[in-house]
């Protein structure tokens, strides 16, 4: 039986990756690789970088694919992604057919695979197809929220509250009821500088745990423009960027 390995490799730092993640990079035979193009060839080269540190001399393969384009300006957001999953899982069941019999495979998934992430969705789709036939196994990793409250050396709850992790669209249509720290994830547009929270505190970051990391923090009407600034800078000169925020408001504030 052929396996599937999903292994977290933590966000972006190769020190993050654990010893059980370590563990599973020395069974894999094979590591699939979906390529985003020269814009995001930094993602590729940081997995390399993985490797080269955890990996040990056991010999293994690559198989890359290219992970298609999906489409941001469809006003359907939901069917548009769902259609960018069918699509990905289309080449995901391409590069599982190589896999030769009871060799492992493994896809390196930047943060933790339960957050945020479509590799497990989608290998559950191949899974589904008829003559597909393989397990799965999943690696937990360091996610980027760990790591975005850990640089900030702050916590992510307050005694006796929840926090909520959500995205920027949805924050954008309304403040989560009875919540008052929020973690907004996959946020284009800056919600945050169109928020009604005067009393609110931001922690930012962009690229955690890479070389280029950067960190803002402070009273959300003071480091807004700062934030707004360092992160259409930093879009510009990499072509790319990965970012999230811990936005924290008053208990009292309505």
């Amino acid at each position: 039986m052929r396996t599937i390995m999903v292994i977290g490799i933590g966000a972006g730092d190769p020190d993050q990756v654990t010893v059980q993640a370590v563990k599973a990079l020395r069974r894999a035979d094979v590591f699939f690789v979906l390529d985003k193009g020269e814009v995001k060839g930094e993602l590729v080269e940081l997995r390399e970088e993985i490797l080269r540190r955890h990996r040990g001399d056991r010999a293994f393969r690559v198989l890359r694919g290219r992970d298609p384009e999906r489409d941001r300006q469809a006003g359907a957001y939901a069917e548009a992604v769902h259609d960018w999953r069918r699509r990905r899982a289309d080449v995901c069941a391409e590069l599982i057919d190589q896999l030769g019999p009871d060799e492992t495979g493994a896809f390196l998934v930047w943060g933790d695979p339960s957050l945020y992430d479509s590799t497990l969705p989608i290998l559950e789709d191949v899974l589904a197809r008829p003559g597909s036939s393989f397990t799965i196994e999943v690696i937990p990793g360091v996610s980027s929220v760990s790591a975005l409250a850990a640089r900030h050396r702050t916590v992510l709850n307050r005694v006796g509250r929840p926090f909520q992790v959500t995205t920027g669209r949805r924050l954008a249509e309304e403040w989560p009821d009875g919540v008052d720290d929020v973690v907004v994830m996959l946020d284009a547009h800056n919600t945050f500088t169109a928020l009604d929270a005067p009393d609110a505190e931001i922690f930012w970051g962009a690229y955690l745990g890479m070389p280029d990391e950067i960190l803002i923090s402070g009273p959300l009407p003071e480091v807004a423009d700062d934030i707004v600034s360092a992160r259409a800078e930093a879009r510009e000169r990499k072509g790319w960027i990965m970012d999230t925020y811990l936005i924290r408001r008053h208990p009292d504030t309505p």
